[in-house]
């Protein structure tokens, strides 16, 4: 019997990735909130001051606009005043936005869900409704909810306890001074209120993330079905085995022709090598055993390439070396004693064919 008590493995990277497409990822709004909030307070006193600044200026203009009337004057000032307010206005919007957009890259990235654009009609049903209302996730948001109203409530105490005896000695102080003070006091409450904010909403991440962890655990079923559709069906790898096989054997056999000798031994084993002054020590091009070395004996007798008959040598050949790499240093002598009995063959003609090496260099094969 599966079901959530069975889901005790931890989401897979693949699961994982899926869920962020589908916007299944841990998020609370409230960081986001509360970070524009602080971010905001710290551009504020700038804005005002620069929007005090702008508004003399734009007195100045209305009132000489009121003592000559012009609609172009009119326009102008219009202008003047709405491009200065947006200039004043624009570090405060965007503190806000990076606000928000650092806050939502922190949980998980900023790429949208388009899924959750989708109609989905399991949202509607009333059973999941009540589940919300009545289910953990509600009595945490009752908590969230009591503690987020302490805690202002405490700021707020504490703010206005420490402005009331300005106000009481207010008397003897400037306007200004007044002013300053208060708007201090008023910014201080909203930061301390901003920074309770941000603790209570990562604590809801913190929740909300564990509760999204738990929704997403799989089955150890679920994780044996991914990791065989992830790495394959053994029946379909092994056929891609054989077909990889199959092309590098084509490949091998059509270097053949190219190949200066073949050791056979003399009928289980061949090896063919290539060698070239230019690019070091000889060199496995073919090898092969049973089938495939009457393959490559039949290719070579085909173009010409002769055959040496070396037991020692073609065993050692086929054991020591993979097709594509150079000769051991150790059969280096063995090699170059039948390279040598090949060119005495070709001074005097032809050295295709089939050829047994002598004792001699026999000998030093083994």
């Amino acid at each position: 019997m599966s079901g959530k008590s069975d889901a005790t493995e931890k989401p897979t990277p693949k699961r994982l990735k899926q869920a962020r497409s589908e916007g299944q990822i841990a998020r609370t709004a409230e960081l986001g909130t509360w970070a524009a909030v602080l971010a905001s307070t710290w551009v504020i006193p700038g804005v005002l001051t620069t929007l005090f600044d702008d508004s003399a200026s734009w007195l100045h203009q209305i009132a000489g606009f009121i003592a000559n009337p012009d609609p172009a004057a009119a326009f102008t000032i219009l202008g003047t005043t709405f491009k200065e307010g947006a200039i004043a206005v624009a570090p405060l919007l965007g503190a806000t936005l990076l606000a928000v957009l650092a806050s939502a890259g922190a949980q998980g990235g900023l790429r949208p869900a388009m899924k959750l654009l989708k109609p989905k009609f399991t949202r509607l049903n009333p059973l999941s409704g009540l589940k919300r209302m009545f289910g953990p996730h509600a009595i945490w948001e009752l908590v969230k909810t009591l503690l987020k109203t302490g805690i202002l409530a405490v700021v707020l105490y504490t703010a206005v306890k420490n402005l009331i005896p300005t106000i009481m000695g207010s008397g003897s102080l400037p306007l200004s001074s007044l002013v300053n003070t208060l708007g201090d006091t008023v910014l201080s409450l909203i930061r301390m209120a901003a920074i309770a904010g941000l603790v209570m909403a990562a604590a809801d991440y913190i929740v909300a993330r564990r509760r999204t962890n738990k929704e997403l655990r799989m089955t150890k079923q679920q994780v044996k079905d991914e990791h065989k559709s992830t790495e394959g069906n053994p029946e379909i790898k092994g056929q891609i085995r054989a077909r990889q096989l199959a092309m590098s054997r084509n490949r091998m056999m059509s270097d053949i022709a190219t190949a200066d000798v073949v050791m056979a031994n003399p009928t289980h084993v061949a090896v063919a090598l290539r060698y070239d002054p230019d690019k070091g020590a000889p060199r496995v091009i073919a090898k092969g055993a049973g089938e495939i070395a009457a393959k490559i004996r039949e290719l070579a007798t085909e173009h010409r390439v002769p055959i040496v008959r070396d037991i020692p040598l073609a065993r050692a050949l086929y054991s020591a070396c993979e097709v594509g790499q150079e000769i051991p240093v150790d059969l280096f002598g063995p090699v170059a004693h039948v390279l040598a009995f090949l060119h005495r063959l070709r001074s005097r003609g032809s050295a295709a064919g089939i050829h047994n090496m002598p004792a001699g260099a026999a000998a030093a094969a083994a």
